[in-house]
C-alpha cells in the first residue's frame, strides 16, 4: 500500500444489504482522498478515518492501464471538494477508479446481484421501515432515496433478461411451426421444449418485476409520508 493506490475497506450498510466497498486514493503520507461519509464529499483525511478501524486492501489491476503514482494523485486532488456524490453513478468507487485508470467505474455496482429478487419484498420492506425509527427526516429521505436507487439497478439487469426470454420463447415457437410444416414431429417436440423452458424464465423473471415495482411504490409512498410530515 503506497502513493497512488485505490485502497479499499469493507462497511456496513444499513444492516440490510451486508456490507459495501468503501474506496479512497492513498497519498502516500497517511492520508486518503475519498467520498466521506456522511458529508458525501471529496475530502483528504487520515487513514485512520477512512479505514474506521477496518482492514485496509489494495485494488489491483494486472492487465489494466493505470496512471503512474504521481498522475493517480494530481487527478484525485483535482476533484477535492466535489460534492456530487451519486450512488450509482459517481460513487466512491467511480472517483477512485477514475483517478487511477481514467476510467469512472464502479465493479460492485456492475456486480451487484439481484439480492432483491431473492427475498419476499414483503418482508424485506419491513426492516427498511424500521431502519427509519430512530433517526432524522433528512437521514430517512436519503435511506429511502438509496433503496430505490438499488432497486432501479436491480431492475435494469432484470429487464434485459425478461425481453431476452420473450424473444427466445417467440423464436422458439416459430422454430416448432417450420419443423411441423416440414413434417420433423423430432424437431418439433425439441423447439417446443426449448419455447417452454424461456417462457418458464420469462414468468419467473416477470414476477421479480412485479415485485420491485410493488416494493418501490411502497418506498416512494413512504417518502410522500415524509415530506407531508
Amino acid at each position: 500500500m503506497g502513493l497512488g493506490d485505490q485502497i479499499y475497506v469493507y462497511r456496513e450498510l444499513l444492516n440490510v444489504q451486508g456490507t459495501y466497498q468503501h474506496h479512497g486514493i492513498d497519498c502516500g503520507d497517511g492520508t486518503v482522498m475519498h467520498y466521506r461519509k456522511p458529508s458525501e464529499v471529496i475530502e483528504q483525511t487520515s487513514l485512520s478515518t477512512f479505514a474506521r478501524g477496518n482492514r485496509v486492501y489494495v485494488r489491483e489491476y494486472p492487465e489494466g492501464f493505470c496512471f503512474i503514482p504521481e498522475i493517480v494523485l494530481q487527478r484525485a486532488k483535482s476533484r477535492l471538494g466535489e460534492n456530487k456524490y451519486n450512488l450509482v453513478f459517481n460513487n466512491c468507487e467511480h472517483f477512485a477508479t477514475w483517478a487511477k485508470t481514467g476510467i469512472s467505474d464502479s465493479k460492485q455496482i456492475r456486480d451487484f446481484m439481484p439480492l432483491i429478487s431473492r427475498f419476499n419484498l414483503d418482508k424485506l420492506n419491513e426492516p427498511l421501515m424500521n431502519a427509519f425509527k430512530g433517526t432524522d427526516r433528512h437521514n430517512a429521505e436519503t435511506i429511502l432515496e438509496q433503496a430505490i436507487a438499488d432497486i432501479r439497478v436491480v431492475w435494469d439487469q432484470i429487464q434485459p433478461q425478461y425481453k431476452e426470454a420473450l424473444q427466445e420463447r417467440d423464436s422458439w415457437h416459430q422454430v416448432a411451426l417450420e419443423a411441423l410444416r416440414k413434417n420433423r414431429e423430432d424437431l418439433a417436440k425439441g423447439a417446443i421444449k426449448r419455447k417452454l423452458s424461456y417462457q418458464t424464465k420469462a414468468e419467473a423473471l416477470e414476477k421479480q418485476l412485479a415485485e420491485l415495482a410493488k416494493m418501490t411504490e411502497n418506498l416512494v409512498k413512504n417518502s410522500q409520508n415524509l415530506s407531508e410530515g
